[in-house]
């Protein structure tokens, strides 16, 4: 039961990357939606989209996306693995939404978005970029306790700093390089903060 709860999970992460491939087919501003305010402000100052496209492809993505996701996982636990009460049912959610948030942090935003071109935004390097390492920070502070945007306690802001908390850094680190001017060991966000808009 185990390993087939596990390949659901896989099944989830492969349409979560499936939906970004639809996302991204025509550039990454498709899903610029996903990007901070400031990548968005950018991307319209530029042309490279609209606000009215911003907002219409938030709400496609959340009116198919969120329920196709919930529908998934629901029919995979009660439907097909025909799990009975809360705690069997809690358990198989818990692997298939762990292992989908595994191939979202490592696949999708550690290799696909952090080390390919498939995500950059036309003439928005640097605002992508700080936006790009603060989303990591934030998804990762949130997996691991709540650490994060708002805390002012151990932990901080920072994906590395969260994540050595729990398990050693170096096997998780901020998936940054690349992305700043000053590229070894760059701390991107104080960095690109200085040379912000």
């Amino acid at each position: 039961m185990l390993l087939q709860v596990i390949l659901e999970g896989l099944g989830l992460g492969a349409l979560l990357a499936l939906v970004c491939a639809v996302g991204i087919r025509k550039g990454a501003v498709g899903m610029v939606h996903l990007y901070s305010p400031a990548v968005q402000q950018r991307c319209v100052k530029l042309g490279l989209t609209t606000h009215e496209k911003i907002k219409r492809n938030s709400q496609l993505f959340k009116a198919v996306c969120i329920p196709g996701y919930i529908g998934y996982v629901l029919v995979c636990v009660y439907g097909i693995n025909g799990a009975k009460g809360f705690a069997a049912g809690f358990w198989q959610l818990l692997v298939i939404l762990s292992v989908m948030n595994l191939i979202d942090r490592f696949l999708i935003d550690g290799y696909w978005v952090g080390h390919t071109n498939a995500w950059t935004i036309p003439r928005n390097r640097r605002s992508e970029a700080l936006h790009y390492c603060k989303r990591q920070a934030e998804k990762v502070a949130f997996r691991h306790g709540g650490y994060g945007r708002y805390s002012s306690g151990a932990g901080g802001n920072y994906d590395s700093t969260v994540i050595g908390k729990t398990l050693p850094s170096r096997l998780f680190p901020l998936s940054c390089k690349g992305r700043c001017r000053n590229d070894e060991n760059a701390d991107c966000e104080n960095q690109l903060l200085k040379e912000a808009f």
